[in-house]
Parts: C-alpha cells; sequence; structure tokens
C-alpha cells in the first residue's frame, strides 16, 4: 500500500501545498494546480446538486490504480491524498494530517491565511506521519 500524494486548496481553489510520497506520483507543477483547480469547481458543483440534503461535496474519487480522498474543513480548506486503492484508514489520516496543520501552519504567526504554506515543522511531521501510517499498515 502506499501514499502517492497530498495536496492541499484554499478556499478559493488555489493550491497552496502539495508533497508527492513516490517518484510514480510526480507531476509537473502546471499539472497540481490544474488538479487543484478543476477539483475544487467539481467539488462545488457536486455539492450543489446532490440530492442529499446537507452534502459537502466529493469526499472520494475511486479509479483502476488510486483514490483520490477530500477531506474538507469548516473553513472550505480542502486536504486531498492521493492514495493506493486498498489503502485503508485514510479519514483518519486526513484528520491527522489537518490537526498538523492547525499545529505548525495556523498557529505559526509568519504565515498568512490563504497563502502558499512554506512551514518546514509542517513538512517535517507530514513525512513523519505518513511513513509511520505506511509501516502501521504493512
Amino acid at each position: 500500500m502506499s501514499v502517492y500524494s497530498l495536496y492541499v486548496i484554499n478556499k478559493s481553489g488555489g493550491l497552496i501545498y502539495n508533497r508527492d510520497f513516490c517518484e510514480a506520483a510526480r507531476v509537473e507543477t502546471n499539472d497540481s494546480l490544474r488538479l487543484a483547480s478543476i477539483w475544487h469547481s467539481l467539488h462545488a458543483i457536486a455539492s450543489q446538486l446532490s440530492p442529499v440534503p446537507g452534502c459537502t461535496g466529493i469526499e472520494l474519487l475511486e479509479a483502476d490504480t488510486f483514490n483520490l480522498h477530500c477531506f474538507q474543513t469548516l473553513t472550505g480548506t480542502k486536504f486531498l491524498l492521493v492514495v493506493d486503492p486498498h489503502a485503508s484508514f485514510i479519514p483518519a489520516l486526513l484528520q491527522r494530517i489537518y490537526e498538523l496543520y492547525s499545529d505548525y501552519v495556523m498557529k505559526n504567526p509568519f504565515y498568512e491565511t490563504e497563502q502558499v504554506i512554506k512551514c518546514e515543522l509542517f513538512d517535517e511531521n507530514v513525512e513523519l506521519l505518513i511513513r509511520r501510517y505506511l509501516q502501521q499498515v504493512t
């Protein structure tokens, strides 16, 4: 099982963070920006067209070779995790990544909300979390 990539999208649909965890998942910067923009739009459309009351948008996109999980915060920030289709416990992992974001990014006095995330402690702790997750599931 593998975790391929993490993307964080601000409430306006801009890509503010992306991290690839394996070589096979690397995409060009323009493709990452395009993915964030398209996902933001599809997420908004799905929440408006859903016949289910209170639907907040797409939470999971399943494909043959990967799954894309989405966690949306109350402020509209979206965390996307691209994983192996057989990966488990992904919602809990996304929740933990959000906690790291809250601790290391939002509490950073030099970080401006909705801007690109450049926080070394966040990077290090996300990397450590993913490594621990992969050790537990294998």
